[in-house]
């Protein structure tokens, strides 16, 4: 039972008043004496409820069902508080309760008629904010024909003013100079992506922030809210909306939630962890309706435990996020893998290529509604997926402008906005999963891999691992592909069969439907398992790990020494480094053992050799990607521009046999001489003057 009180008394009639009295003189007056030497430039008192629920229960559930009531008589009790150290005339802080019992927690999804007016709290992600606005809080009215002068309180959405004067004149001038105003903040929020199940939308709310709570959050932040349910504007007909007042805000971790985990649960991850197929058992979890690509899976599932992030000296930051890309021929499943790993991550986004853009995928400023005709910061899939994993298919479809706000999140972990005079970061700190077609539809072996898709080498050059995923023509592993497929799908339709007949299936053939579809680690575990990791295991490299992975990265190095060209640089170590450390995180182990570097060097290394090898010489060269051209591509067009520079010296416009008659006659075959060619003119070396004549746009000095 809360406490009986009856409204109709003065609050200082109030007997909350003095139960508030006592509370504040008996638990919290070393707080309100600390409060009083910094007030007003600090003008919260931030209470736990837990403190006033163990002080007097009755109060606290009276609180928790008339929160106006009882929030005014506390602010009337601190007024009576006698503060020696006060250094301002009248003591009036706003009294904020954090930390409300259990039961009080509430999913936005769940919010309904019950808890309006009620004081609750609710947790979400902040994907829209608003500038910092002045509200009314006591509004001077100035009667028009009298001069009579009324104060107004501004408890309700829409302005009040007197219903009449003295003078029986209903016509009043707001009087700004005598009115109260407060800063003013509005937030939108909406459910954390890892309590959706299935297709759910999310659901939103709008939170209102007042006085010393407003820019102490950002679009992107997870923030957990005490505050009272108010009734919105009139949606439609008796329809109304509702939004969150603010009592108490506070932000969360942005890591991967930590899902709840039972004692049991800890202990199957544990034993999971001691397995020594435990690497054998993830990789058979991810896309199970996907035969093979078990190089792929491996990759993907060291991705979702993912690397540490390091907080160095200076506000310098390494990122431990793992950035994979797939590129595939049609059909191949790489859909399938990115929404196997959507499915798996305790908090995830995936969005289509062709679907998301800049402001999309990032973040923006626009100008709305919601923003009172302001200016308003609105937070993207990236920023919302920020401590989780981001999952984007067909990024070659994405155009080009909408691309480019990946370069700053996929290093630097942050995105940068700057509009409307509004210059602003969010933290992105999201692994991506991204998956794109080649240029011209299927590979071609002898082709580059670079020239084969329509990605800036700017780009994939931030990427951890690249995979080449292509559907060769093999009678053997065809063969295999269909047996599983068809028996995949023959074992869904007998649990279908035997589900709508009512038929119970043999042992037997109940073990080896299982053994072929459900996963060796079913996704809930699978889940749990990966919070559980990222957020108790930070291993550290061992010796004889830092040197296996410090050897294999200077054998890179002098391999490509040796020709003239770089097969690793430092992105590539800082790679190598967290795969070791996310293959450690897999078996719940605080070292980065041997075992871990020589794992992380071996899918780099198959990564390489798949992407990065130079079909002219058959050697790793990185920088097919980090200049959009292997060194033996870069030699040959120094030579062809050499040779119209040589010739052009002779003669002012150079005929176009004569050069390819020349490469010719170095070793460039004359259909690579005219790619060289048309990449020159495109560069802006050269130009034609007329019809096959050439002509440098410089000459060597």
């Amino acid at each position: 039972m809360g406490v009986c009180v009856d409204t109709k008394l003065s609050f200082e009639e109030n007997p909350l008043v003095a139960k508030f009295e006592d509370f504040f003189q008996q638990v919290l007056r070393k707080n309100i004496d600390k409060l009083a030497e910094s007030y007003p430039q600090k003008r919260s008192l931030d209470v736990d409820f837990k403190l006033l629920e163990k002080f007097d229960y009755e109060l606290a559930d009276e609180l928790l069902e008339n929160p106006d009531l009882v929030l005014e008589a506390a602010s009337l009790a601190i007024e009576k508080i006698n503060v020696p150290t006060l250094r301002e005339q009248t003591f009036s802080p706003h009294i904020r309760f954090f930390s409300l019992s259990e039961d009080r927690t509430v999913l936005l999804r769940n919010i309904g008629a019950q808890h309006l007016e009620k004081l609750v709290t609710v947790e979400g992600i902040i994907k829209q904010i608003t500038d910092v606005l002045p509200k009314l809080k006591v509004a001077a009215w100035k009667c028009k024909y009298c001069g009579n002068m009324y104060k107004v309180d501004q408890n309700k959405p829409e302005l009040t003013q007197p219903a009449f004067c003295e003078c029986r004149h209903r016509d009043f001038q707001l009087q700004v100079e005598e009115s109260t105003f407060i800063n003013y903040q509005k937030v939108g929020i909406q459910e954390p992506l890892e309590l959706l199940k299935g297709n759910d939308q999310p659901t939103d709310l709008d939170v209102y922030l007042s006085d010393d709570m407003v820019n102490r959050v950002s679009a992107g932040d997870k923030i957990k809210i005490a505050g009272i349910i108010r009734l919105g504007g009139n949606k439609k007909g008796l329809v109304f909306g509702r939004y969150i007042e603010s009592l108490h805000i506070e932000e969360t971790e942005k890591e991967f939630e930590e899902l709840e985990i039972s004692e049991e649960e800890e202990k199957q991850i544990k034993e999971l962890a001691q397995d020594t197929g435990i690497y054998s058992k993830l990789v058979s979890s991810i896309a199970t309706g996907i035969y093979g690509h078990e190089t792929v899976k491996e990759a993907i599932a060291l991705q979702l435990f993912g690397g540490v992030k390091k907080a160095l000296p200076g506000q310098q930051a390494i990122r431990g996020n793992i950035h994979i890309l797939l590129v595939g021929d049609p059909g191949v499943g790489k859909s399938m893998l990115l929404l196997s790993a959507n499915a798996i991550a305790p908090r995830s986004i995936y969005v289509g290529g062709k679907t998301a853009s800049s402001a999309g995928l990032s973040a923006t400023a626009v100008k709305d509604e919601f923003g009172e005709g302001g200016w308003t910061l609105k937070a993207g899939a990236l920023v919302l997926a920020s401590g989780g994993l981001a999952n984007i298919d067909e990024m070659d479809k994405m155009d080009a402008d909408d691309r480019g706000a990946l370069h700053e999140c996929l290093e630097q972990q942050s995105i940068s906005v700057a509009k409307a005079g509004i210059i602003t970061r969010f933290k992105t700190e999201t692994s991506l999963l991204a998956a794109a077609n080649p240029k011209f539809s299927r590979f071609d072996i002898y082709q580059p891999f670079l020239e084969q898709i329509d990605l800036p080498a700017s780009l994939i050059s931030r990427f951890d691992l690249f995979f080449m995923i292509k559907d060769v023509l093999d009678k053997t592993k065809d063969t295999e592909i269909a047996q599983y497929i068809l028996k995949t799908h023959q074992s869904g339709e007998r649990l279908l069969q035997a589900k709508t007949q009512g038929k119970e299936l043999g042992a037997k053939e109940l073990t080896e439907i299982k053994k072929l579809i459900v996963p060796a680690i079913d996704s809930d575990t699978f889940k749990k398992y990966v919070s559980y990791a990222r957020q108790n295991i930070f291993p550290v490299l061992s010796k004889e790990a830092i040197q296996l992975i410090s050897d294999f990265y200077v054998d890179l190095r002098e391999k490509g020494k040796q020709d003239g060209h770089y097969a690793a640089t430092h992105r590539q170590l800082e790679g190598l480094i967290r795969l070791s450390e996310a293959s450690a995180r897999v078996r719940l182990s605080d070292v980065v053992e041997i075992e871990d570097a020589e794992r992380a060097t071996r899918l780099f290394r198959l990564s390489l050799e798949e992407t990065m090898t130079d079909p002219t010489t058959g050697k790793i060269d990185i920088d097919i990607v980090a200049t959009g051209q292997s060194h033996s591509q870069l030699e040959q067009l120094k030579k062809v521009l050499q040779i119209i520079k040589d010739k052009a010296k002779e003669i002012d416009q150079v005929p176009l046999d004569l050069v390819l008659d020349q490469a010719e006659s170095i070793g460039i075959d004359k259909d690579k001489a005219r790619e060289i060619i048309k990449k020159l003119e495109k560069k802006g070396e050269i130009y034609r003057p007329r019809y096959n004549l050439i002509k440098p746009t410089q000459f060597n000095e």
